[in-house]
């Protein structure tokens, strides 16, 4: 027999998976401890888990996987195939609807572009303290994109609005945003999306609390301290609207443990793992992954919230600093996180979906 979680490293589904596909009735256990609750699996099952797994990869709807594991294992040889070709006609269908839409959208894109005036921006120049800057560039830093596939998330949205001058970094999976103060600008909205590698070397000149003096002439940027300058070309394209992406409602504040959750994140492999919320926030063990899967019914035997996240993102957005909070809004919102100190710098981060 194999335990549960044999059964999700060996099939490639993985422990809430499981439990979830054993809840649907499509896929449960053999054995169920009576004592324990604890799920065991037989050893021809382990072949219907991998076949699982990989009609989930090919997003085959739940009521079809159901149709295909029982046709299968009945020795219906003659249903899977058309089972198969129904499900691979409807992609098609989709992927066809899909390319209509995405073309309307380009067309409207076009007809938008080409509307618009063509105009010349006055050049912007303005000061800003150099270790503001300097703290914005590496709150956000850890956020930019590296999708060869959408080239201006592989920058730095440079967003200066009034007095303030804003950083802002997005792969899509995660957002962070950081404020500093500057003068000598006031006016109108300008933007410009900067090269990481610029970015970069912006950084690196940003060495004492002098002035920094920032200029922007239509899609070229310099930045000037010290007698040191660094200059470059934007990505020349536009950023997308980040304030829309950050409207969230008001959420429920937890004080983080920094070192602690750094410790419990450090050990995990994956690309997910749970989160327990009340009132701290822990990464869920194997001890509690035994007690959900005995039916404790509480949520990884807690009192609490269950979010899943990727490890490796969350570790990240907790680099800024070790004195943090994080923001719970929802189950399907961004998580946010925010240093306990300021809140010109912050960071939201998508949950993933832990039981499918």
């Amino acid at each position: 027999m194999h335990s549960i979680g044999e059964m999700g490293r060996d099939s490639g589904l993985g422990v809430s998976a499981l439990r979830f596909y054993d809840r649907a009735g499509v896929l449960p256990p053999a054995r169920v401890d009576p004592a324990t609750g604890y799920r065991w699996y037989a050893p021809e099952q382990l072949d219907e888990a991998r076949l699982l797994a990989r009609l989930r990869q090919a997003g085959m709807p739940l009521a079809d996987i159901r149709l295909v594991l029982a046709a299968w294992s009945g020795g219906d040889t003659g249903l899977v195939p058309r089972l198969l070709d129904g499900h691979l006609r409807r992609l098609e269908r989709e992927l066809a609807d899909a390319r209509g839409a995405l073309s309307a959208v380009r067309a409207r894109l076009g007809h938008k572009e080409r509307s618009m005036t063509t105009t010349t921006a006055p050049t912007t120049r303005l000061t800003v303290p150099a270790m503001e800057l300097a703290a914005a560039l590496d709150s956000v830093r850890f956020a930019v994109g590296t999708d060869p596939e959408l080239p201006v998330l592989g920058g730095i949205l440079f967003d200066v609005q009034g007095t303030d001058l804003h950083l802002v970094a997005t792969d899509r999976y995660r957002m962070a945003v950081a404020r500093a103060s500057t003068a000598g600008h006031g006016g109108e909205r300008v933007q410009l999306a900067v090269p990481a590698p610029l970015a970069d070397a912006m950084r690196a000149v940003l060495t004492d609390d002098s002035p920094a003096r920032l200029t922007v002439d239509g899609d070229r940027v310099e930045l000037e301290t010290q007698g040191r300058r660094v200059a470059g070309q934007g990505l020349g394209e536009e950023f997308p609207d980040y304030r829309r992406l950050t409207r969230l409602p008001e959420g429920r504040r937890i004080p983080l443990d920094v070192p602690a959750l750094r410790e419990a994140l450090g050990g995990q492999d994956g690309e997910r793992c749970a989160l327990v919320l009340t009132d701290t926030v822990t990464v869920a063990d194997e001890a509690s992954d035994a007690a959900s899967d005995a039916g404790s019914g509480s949520g990884y035997g807690v009192d609490g919230d269950r979010v899943g996240v990727n490890p490796g993102f969350l570790l990240d957005a907790l680099a800024v600093g070790d004195d943090m909070l994080l923001e719970y809004v929802g189950p399907k919102a961004p998580l946010v996180l925010l240093r306990s100190d300021t809140e010109d710098a912050f960071s939201l981060l998508m949950p993933c979906t832990l039981d499918a």
